[in-house]
């Protein structure tokens, strides 16, 4: 049914959930497995702030800290496919893009056929506030997006 399966991960609790469903689910589907974390590109204002703070290069200090932090949520990932289900997984940084942007992106450009990634489940005023990298998957993916809440 499913070839190639892409995990969605920003290494938190929630984002873990999913993970492992994801995990499983491409095991008992023979799936090739790929797990994916995007980091957003720098904020103009904290880049402001941090320089105001006397730090040398404020935007490459930011991008080794995406990078150290990617390989961290990435590392865990893998470790964990390895522990729990025995697979082999590829793992993707996508830098400098919006969540739901760099999800799709590495969707397409790895020839996923289905993706999976976690969800608060927020409704009303906490989406519209807060946003939901989910709905905006769900709304621009060319393929099925399971959604673990």
């Amino acid at each position: 049914m499913y070839n190639h399966v892409l995990i969605a991960t920003d290494g938190s609790e929630l984002a873990t959930r999913g993970l492992v469903h994801g995990l499983a689910l491409a095991k008992g589907l023979g799936a090739t497995v790929t797990v994916v974390t995007v980091t957003e590109m720098w904020s103009a204002w904290d880049m402001a702030h941090e320089a105001r703070m006397s730090e040398h290069n404020p935007v490459d200090e930011y991008e080794q800290r995406a990078k150290a932090a990617a390989r961290r949520i990435l590392d865990t990932a893998v470790n964990l496919a390895q522990e729990q289900q025995g697979l082999d997984v590829q793992t993707l940084h996508v830098a400098d893009q919006h969540p739901a942007e760099g999800i799709i992106t590495a969707c397409q450009s790895q020839g996923c056929d289905l993706i999976v990634m976690s969800s608060h489940g927020r409704r009303g005023l906490g989406r519209v506030l807060l946003g939901s990298q989910a709905a905006e998957v769900l709304a621009h993916s060319t393929v099925p997006v399971l959604v673990v809440r």
